[in-house]
């Protein structure tokens, strides 16, 4: 899922294989049913607030999709076990909580559309 850093470069990634399940203990929330937008975020980032509006846009529009943010700042060991460097971080899991796709910066809406297919 594409994102764009604030210098206008996308930011593409895809998660290492194997990686840790993602769920309640771990997020603060209950994942849904079919994929999960997680969203990274910190008090002072601009970017975040234009983020959360189009995760929740997007998660209202698909059933089973649930729109979770973590506060970076009072998560700081998850932030560190995901390598999480910026925010706003986007994680798109499965239903099982394995990160499917990953992008920094405030993703486009269409693009986060797209990369829920890789998870659903």
């Amino acid at each position: 899922m594409p994102g764009r850093e604030q210098d206008g470069r996308e930011a593409v990634g895809r998660a290492p294989l194997g990686a840790a399940e993602l769920g309640v203990a771990e997020l603060g929330a209950e994942p849904g049913e079919r994929a999960s937008l997680v969203q990274f975020s910190s008090a002072f980032c601009q970017p975040c607030r234009a983020t959360r509006r189009i995760l929740a846009e997007v998660a209202a529009m698909v059933d089973g999709v649930a729109h979770i943010e973590v506060d970076a700042e009072r998560n700081l060991a998850l932030v560190r076990a995901l390598g999480i460097e910026k925010t706003p971080t986007v994680l798109v899991l499965d239903a099982a909580g394995r990160i499917v796709r990953r992008a920094e910066g405030m993703p486009r809406k269409a693009d986060v559309i797209a990369a829920l297919g890789a998870a659903v």
